[in-house]
C-alpha cells in the first residue's frame, strides 16, 4: 500500500495505465487537478518498497513523481543511506543522490566551555567584518584573562575547522583547490 503523488500532462491514461498494470490491485484517486493527482495504491510488486525495508530507511510519503523520475527526501543516518544505494542498485532501480546534509550537533563538536565562548564572540560581534569586539573586550565580557580568552578560541577555531574538513572530505566529489 502506498500514497503517490503524480504530475503528468496526459494524467488520465497514465492513470489507466496503472490500472491496467497487472501488479496493481487497487488504485484510488485522492485528490485530482488537471495535472496532477493524489493516488493510494496497493501492490503485489512494491519494487521500492523491498529495498527500502532491506536497508533501514524509512519511507516518506507522499513523494512526487514527474517525468517518471521520483523526488524523495530522506532523513537517516549515513550508514543506512548507502545500504539504500546498495540495495537500489542490487534491483536495478538507478538514482541519483542531489544533496547530503549532515546535522552536526555544536555539542559533539566543542566543549560546553569552548561553546559557551563562541557564542559570545559571535553575539559580540568577534567574527563580524569589520570587528565589532576585539579579542581584549570579549574577554572581559566573558570573564577570562585575554590570553585564556586567545587560546580557548583557537582550540574551539581548530576543531570546528578540523571536522569541518572531515565532513567536506567525506561528501565532496573532488578536492577544493587551496
Amino acid at each position: 500500500m502506498g500514497l503517490v503523488e503524480i504530475t503528468a500532462p496526459e494524467l488520465q491514461a497514465l492513470l489507466d495505465d496503472l490500472r491496467e498494470n497487472g501488479s496493481v490491485t487497487e488504485l484510488t484517486v485522492l485528490e485530482r487537478t488537471a495535472e496532477t493527482a493524489l493516488v493510494q495504491f496497493e501492490t503485489t510488486m512494491p519494487l521500492l518498497l523491498l529495498p527500502v525495508e532491506d536497508s533501514g530507511v524509512p519511507l516518506t510519503m507522499p513523494f512526487t513523481i514527474q517525468e517518471g523520475e521520483a523526488e524523495w527526501e530522506l532523513t537517516a543516518p549515513q550508514h543506512r543511506i548507502s545500504n539504500l544505494g546498495t540495495q537500489l542498485n542490487e534491483f536495478g532501480i538507478s538514482f541519483t543522490v542531489d544533496e547530503i546534509r549532515q546535522q552536526i550537533e555544536p555539542e559533539q563538536v566543542l566543549t560546553d566551555r569552548q561553546l559557551r565562548l563562541v557564542r559570545a564572540a559571535v553575539e559580540e560581534g568577534y567574527y563580524d567584518t569589520p570587528r565589532r569586539c576585539s579579542l581584549t573586550d570579549l574577554a572581559e565580557t566573558v570573564g577570562l584573562a585575554k590570553s585564556t580568552c586567545s587560546e580557548t578560541l583557537h582550540r574551539a577555531e581548530e576543531r570546528v575547522m578540523k571536522r569541518f574538513l572531515d565532513e567536506f572530505d567525506e561528501t565532496a566529489i573532488g578536492s577544493p583547490n587551496p
